[in-house]
């Protein structure tokens, strides 16, 4: 496809082979029940995993393979978590995530707060006590195949010093503003709320941007933070080390108005966009999201491109739990 940033994919492998999406989503659904997930969880962590890697968004997909294995060899995550509620109104919901990963209580609450969006026009989540819940735009892309509008932050707890500079509010934690479109590409906001580095010389020459970037931090971290209750005695004395939380919005077009007319004008609004003057060194105007799209289509034709580092890093992990592998059988379609 000659219209795509190839060379701005997340991590884009310059060697390597294409596994279909069901191969690897099988290898990371018999690595998670190694490792004591129920069936479930375990099908629905590798489902967004392999998605993430089909939209090339490594870092979010099995790039946090080793990671989250690690985590729970160690005891840190709850392998089997009994996501409760904790409180529940016509157009809210608080989850308590029982020290798992965040994917569970943030993906069943935002189907059910989609749900609940379809009564009254919108509804809001918050979760705590769970982990990492990974790309924010897995909530906000699920929100637009419902045509809704989607919201998802999240934030872990730590705690600013008085020794230290104000600057260390910016961190990474992650925002994503989904909104659906027609036959465009939707519109997909899902990024670190860190923009800039603070340092000193580049605060003096835009100061304007950090200060935005301070408060950016801000919000994310008084939303998926403070408000998601991720501050609570009793969830710091947890016997897990969970220390995440989210705040997560739906907001259903239809009841401001017709889908319908919201597609056909964010189809105009994303059109106009791809046609403009692409910014140096892109040979595309995109908007957010539209490389992740294409790259989908891409990869969901011809396999999903990993690299050789991320193949043997793959195979290492499956093997130290038995499970075997079947990589091999792709070295036809070695790039």
């Amino acid at each position: 496809m000659k219209h795509l940033n190839l060379d701005r994919r997340n991590y884009l492998p310059k060697h390597g082979i294409r596994v279909p999406f069901d191969e690897l989503h099988g290898l990371l659904l018999r690595i998670f029940e190694k490792v004591n997930m129920t069936k479930g969880n375990a099908d629905l962590l590798a489902t967004i995993l392999t998605r993430n890697n089909q939209r090339c968004i490594y870092s979010h997909g099995t790039g946090q393979l080793s990671h989250y294995l690690e985590e729970l060899r160690a005891g840190k995550i709850n392998p089997q978590p009994k996501v409760s509620v904790i409180r529940e109104a016509p157009a809210s919901l608080v989850l308590d995530g029982d020290g798992g990963l965040g994917y569970f209580p943030c993906w069943a609450g935002t189907e059910k707060i989609i749900e609940k969006s379809k009564e009254g026009g919108a509804a809001v989540l918050t979760t705590f006590n769970h982990h990492h819940f990974g790309s924010a735009g897995n909530y906000t892309r699920l929100a637009i195949k419902h045509d809704c509008i989607g919201i998802a932050l999240s934030d872990s707890r730590n705690y600013l010093r008085p020794e230290n500079s104000i600057a260390n509010i910016i961190n990474a934690s992650p925002i994503s503003i989904a909104v659906p479109a027609g036959e465009e590409p939707p519109l997909v906001m899902d990024m670190g709320g860190s923009l800039l580095p603070f340092e000193e010389d580049l605060f003096l020459r835009l100061p304007k941007a950090l200060l935005k970037n301070m408060a950016l931090s801000a919000v994310i971290k008084a939303l998926g933070g403070v408000l998601a209750g991720i501050f609570r005695e009793e969830i710091i004395e947890s016997r897990w080390e969970s220390n995440q939380g989210s705040f997560i919005v739906i907001v259903n077009v239809a009841h401001f108005m017709p889908v319908e007319e919201l597609k056909v004008e964010m189809d105009r609004f994303i059109s106009d966009a791809r046609k403009c003057r692409p910014l140096p060194g892109m040979n595309q105007a995109e908007l957010a999201g539209g490389n992740e799209w294409y790259w989908e289509q891409e990869n969901r034709e011809k396999g999903i491109p990993l690299s050789d580092e991320h193949v043997n890093s793959l195979q290492e992990e499956a093997e130290q739990l038995g499970v075997m592998t079947s990589f091999g059988r792709y070295e036809n379609t070695r790039f």
